[in-house]
């Protein structure tokens, strides 16, 4: 169990916000942090990390205290077991692929690192430097130094928004296959509603600072619960009236998708909007989110 009751002052582009979560996170949860630019995300990471220190309040994992304000407690980053993946990868540019891994262990270990190498698809790069390196290709190695470390707690700052979509799809399916694997607890920072759907089975929602919603992507984004078996996720494209209905091209995953909609559920779409789209029925509802 992780047990966090912090606060922090921030100054964001709304002006000075204090940055106050008070919540507990089962092990081997994996917790979307989501919310504007501003809200205090990254800033929730590099606390638990011990990069940045918070003003007040406690952080307790499995029994251990890393923070305790009270009692003097600030447990150093190296001492937490965390890893931690940085939208800009932060590799060391002078090392090599499997130098880059090595580094991050406390002991050095052969056999782990050909194991990392294999998990993440980098065997034959191994002896290349990051410049020589794809975006995708940086962030595998980012990942297995994270894991290197042997990590409780897996910390991803915005990874994959930077990437492609097809490979940030594949990413998407190596990091949900490592956080199970390694029975991590894993915070992701990501704006992608796709991509919370697909690999959360929580989210914390910050707003201004303070934990707005908190609960399974479909609590937290969708007011109404949904018994549909097929559900869908994208971004409204095109609205387009034809007689009596409007048809929507929406943007899901890698594809164009076309649906019809009423009047009634139109009129509260526009282009841009992110939906979610539910099948009962064999017939499409569209939720904006």
């Amino acid at each position: 169990m992780i047990k966090i009751d912090i606060e922090k002052k921030l100054t964001s582009h709304n002006g000075e916000i204090v940055l106050s979560i008070s919540t507990q996170i089962k092990e081997k949860e994996f917790i979307t942090v989501f919310g504007e630019s501003g809200a205090g995300k990254t800033t929730f990471l590099r606390i638990i990390a011990g990069l940045t220190v918070p003003d007040r309040g406690f952080i307790e994992v499995n029994g251990d205290v890393w923070f305790d304000s009270e009692r003097g407690i600030n447990l150093p980053p190296q001492k937490r077991k965390i890893g931690f993946v940085f939208q800009d990868y932060a590799l060391f540019p002078n090392m090599t692929v499997e130098e880059n891994i090595l580094f991050a262990m406390e002991k050095k270990d052969i056999s782990f690192l050909e194991e990392l190498l294999e998990i993440v698809d980098l065997k034959g790069l191994r002896k290349r430097k990051p410049d020589s390196l794809s975006g995708g290709q940086k962030q595998r190695v980012a990942l297995a130094r994270a894991i290197a470390r042997k990590p409780e707690i897996l910390l991803l700052d915005e990874p994959l928004s930077a990437l492609d979509i097809k490979t940030r799809q594949v990413l998407q399916e190596e990091i949900k296959k490592i956080h199970e694997k390694f029975n991590l607890t894993t915070f992701l920072v990501s704006h992608d509603y796709s991509e919370i759907f697909k690999m959360s089975n929580r989210v914390l929602y910050l707003k201004n600072g303070i934990v707005f919603k908190e609960g399974t992507p479909e609590e937290v984004f969708i007011e109404k619960r949904i018994s549909g078996k097929v559900k869908i996720t994208g971004e409204v494209l095109k609205i387009k009236k034809e007689d009596i209905v409007f048809v929507l091209s929406i943007f899901a995953g890698s594809s164009i998708i076309r649906v019809v909609a009423t009047e009634e559920e139109a009129k509260e779409i526009k282009v841009g909007d992110k939906v979610l789209i539910a099948v009962k029925a064999f017939n499409p509802v569209i939720f904006k989110l």
